[in-house]
């Protein structure tokens, strides 16, 4: 079994290239892993089940909780997760709320462990607005256009976390 981790590369394309395509299945994983339970199994058409069946047993024996989603641009997470952090966005742009109060009413309404701004500087801004740009140009659908303040952020070099700010200012 070979597995590629990968939020929104197609399972099919790099499939493609390989002698074997069978025996390749995509494993997303979430950050951050040690904490994550969620493990999303990709398959890419009818070659890939005995793979995939493996890499679900795999996550388990990880302590994780598999999913199974056919190849599709940005799977099932990433497109439910970037829809919402980029409505956020458009929110914060609005002045509909703060940061922190869009994230609260994630958080303490639906029950989210962190609200979708937290979770983009995590992720990292300049990864966020690259996923965003392949679903918005795979998918066409103008939810997924990324909004002026990601790209502006982007721009400036806030990148989330990794660079000390992003929606919100990080320090070690």
């Amino acid at each position: 079994m070979l597995a590629s981790n990968t939020s929104s590369l197609s399972i099919g394309q790099i499939a493609a290239g390989l002698t074997e395509p069978g025996r390749l299945v995509g494993m997303h994983f979430f950050n951050p892993v040690v904490v994550m339970k969620l493990v999303e199994v990709i398959t890419h058409g009818g070659e890939s089940g005995p793979a995939a069946e493996r890499a679900v047993e795999f996550a388990r024996r990880l302590g994780k909780e598999p999913i199974v989603v056919r190849d599709s641009p940005g799977f099932a997470s990433s497109r439910l997760g970037v829809v919402l952090g980029l409505e956020a966005m458009r929110m914060l742009e609005q002045d509909v709320a703060s940061a922190e109060d869009i994230d609260k009413a994630m958080e303490l309404g639906y029950n989210h462990p962190m609200g979708p701004l937290k979770l983009t500087d995590l992720v990292g801004l300049d990864v966020r607005l690259a996923i965003a740009e392949y679903l918005h140009a795979t998918l066409g659908k103008p939810q997924y256009e990324p909004p002026k303040i990601l790209r502006e952020k982007v721009k400036k070099g806030e990148l989330g976390k990794k660079s000390g700010k992003g929606f919100y200012t990080w320090s070690d």
